[in-house]
């Protein structure tokens, strides 16, 4: 296959009407659409359209994924749900990731080129999946995936050792946020540097929150319940940024960071040292299991040749006899473990005066002869 992309468009709050889908349809014939999915992948040619006009009309979530290393992931947010001002000083100096307003949305757009591919085969589906919780955090003002489009800058685009993180911490790590560095190829030792420090979420604890809640005045507490009872699917979203508009900046964690990018990045070093030396460690101790196994598994297999006795060097005879390698590769092995019995029980001379005549018998035996000269 000389070329691979696969698309994927998911939509969240509005599910796809017939008129929808026929005009999907329209542009793709091979595509699998559904009420809330678009999903088609290509050897040969391209969509039949643009991605960002697909989410301006249609979708909340797009996955893109091309077998020369060119990802993106699209995240369409409600306005107003969302608070642009601590958005778009997170996305300063980011040249991989923009957010632009379409109507009554905002699509934040990632997309890097080169991303270092795995060994393995990876066709694309599953992975929108896995980061579609990303825009449900972000709707709720979890902000770390901007912190991980910094850690991609420090990473790759060569930000100096001066430039400060843009948050205080943002662990422990949700799997969608572990997606997203592992689908963008941002190196897990500089994620697990950010990481040791945890988001600074004291001030939007269900206690903070509940005082906002307490203080809102009888007309807001029915507005929302009415809007819940209607199905409004953002309810919940609508409370909490009612809740981070009282609450401030420090609801959000965005607490001011302390570590510049080169403490994480010589963090990072630490951290792929001390991993480094763990996998040895490991490596080591299953050398010694293994190696371990195999000596009691020799031991065991010396102590069944020797109960059988002479009978083992008929057997010897009758596997030269074949005269094929496996026949040849049996005997040798039989006569290492004839060797080792030998030596064990003080007859190591008797031993070699039988070999000798082993080799003079089969002499024009010449596979054979090469694996006696091979012995241990």
């Amino acid at each position: 296959m000389s070329e691979y992309q696969y698309y994927e468009f998911q939509a969240v709050d509005r599910p796809l009407d017939d008129t929808d889908r026929q005009a999907l349809r329209a542009i793709s014939t091979r595509a699998r659409i559904t009420a809330t999915s678009f999903t088609n992948s290509y050897e040969w040619g391209d969509l039949k359209g643009d991605p960002a006009d697909f989410m301006k009309r249609w979708f909340d979530l797009h996955l893109y994924l091309a077998n020369w290393g060119t990802r993106r992931l699209m995240i369409r947010l409600p306005k107003r749900l969302v608070d642009q001002r601590f958005m778009k000083p997170l996305l300063l100096g980011i040249d991989w990731a923009t957010l632009q307003a379409a109507g009554d949305t905002l699509i934040l757009d990632i997309a890097r080129d080169e991303v270092e591919l795995d060994e393995d085969w990876d066709d694309g589906s599953g992975w929108l999946a896995a980061l579609a919780p990303l825009r449900a955090d972000l709707l709720a003002g979890d902000l770390r995936l901007f912190y991980l489009l910094w850690l991609g800058a420090v990473e790759r685009d060569g930000l100096g050792d001066d430039e400060i993180e843009p948050m205080a911490g943002i662990g422990p790590l949700t799997g969608a946020l572990e997606a997203f560095a592992e689908f963008f190829g941002i190196g897990p030792d500089l994620v697990q540097a950010a990481a040791d420090r945890p988001m600074d979420m004291m001030a939007g604890s269900p206690a903070a929150a509940g005082e906002v809640i307490a203080a809102m005045t009888d007309h807001e507490k029915t507005g929302l319940l009415t809007r819940l009872f209607d199905g409004d699917p953002h309810i919940a979203e609508k409370l909490r940024a009612l809740v981070r508009k009282q609450l401030g900046e420090q609801h959000i964690g965005l607490s001011n960071g302390t570590r510049t990018a080169g403490e994480l990045r010589s963090r990072a070093r630490a951290v792929r040292l001390t991993r480094d030396r763990a996998n040895a460690e490991k490596a080591a101790a299953d050398r010694r299991r293994q190696a371990e196994e195999a000596e009691k598994a020799r031991l065991a297999r010396i102590d069944a040749v020797a109960r059988r006795g002479a009978s083992v060097w008929q057997e010897v005879e009758a596997e030269i006899e074949r005269r094929n390698a496996p026949g040849y590769d049996k005997a040798a092995a039989l006569l290492v473990d004839l060797r080792a019995i030998a030596e064990a029980q003080g007859t190591a001379a008797e031993f070699d005066r039988r070999l000798h005549e082993i080799r003079e018998r089969h002499a024009r035996k010449e596979r054979f002869i090469e694996r006696l000269a091979a012995l241990p």
